[in-house]
């Protein structure tokens, strides 16, 4: 089995690609996942906000991927460097699915992570909650979410 290797900014056009294809609603059309790939490429970099760990296929591209981004909590005794991370995507192209590389892409990013002094994580489960529940992520009944835009503006400012 390839095993994971920490992801660079070359690699964010694969994992928007992936993000998108297998994980969203709604795959983005090309411009929203060129957006998406380059600012990834900027969050990846030295100092960047994002990790990832990445599959390679043998056919060329990314098999799979796993990614978190990175940010600042308050500190407190389970988290005392008051670092927290959101699990942003876990997502395997269809032809390589049910091989383990998933699996292996998250815990390769969770230990790297942990390394890093991170102590809180966070990530939205859909079908596959068994793998994450594997690798110690629990249920939290009192998540609470939203998705809130600016409200248009009526008239002219005068």
């Amino acid at each position: 089995m390839p095993v994971p290797r920490l992801a660079t900014a070359a690699d964010a056009a694969e994992i928007a690609r992936l993000r998108s294809e297998n994980i969203l609603s709604e795959p983005l059309d090309e411009a929203w996942l060129a957006t998406c790939a380059e600012q990834l490429a900027l969050r990846l970099q030295d100092g960047g906000d994002a990790r990832a760990y990445v599959v390679d296929s043998p056919d060329g591209g990314l098999a799979s991927c796993a990614l978190g981004l990175v940010h600042a909590v308050l500190p407190a005794p389970k988290y005392p460097k008051g670092l927290a991370v959101r699990i942003h995507a876990v997502a395997t192209d269809p032809t390589h699915r049910h091989r383990g590389y998933a699996k292996a892409a998250l815990a390769a990013l969770l230990d790297h992570l942990e390394h890093d002094g991170v102590t809180l994580y966070e990530l939205y489960a859909g079908s596959s909650a068994p793998l994450y529940e594997q690798l110690g992520f629990a249920a939290d009944p009192a998540l609470m979410r939203m998705t809130r835009f600016p409200a248009a503006v009526e008239g002219n400012a005068s």
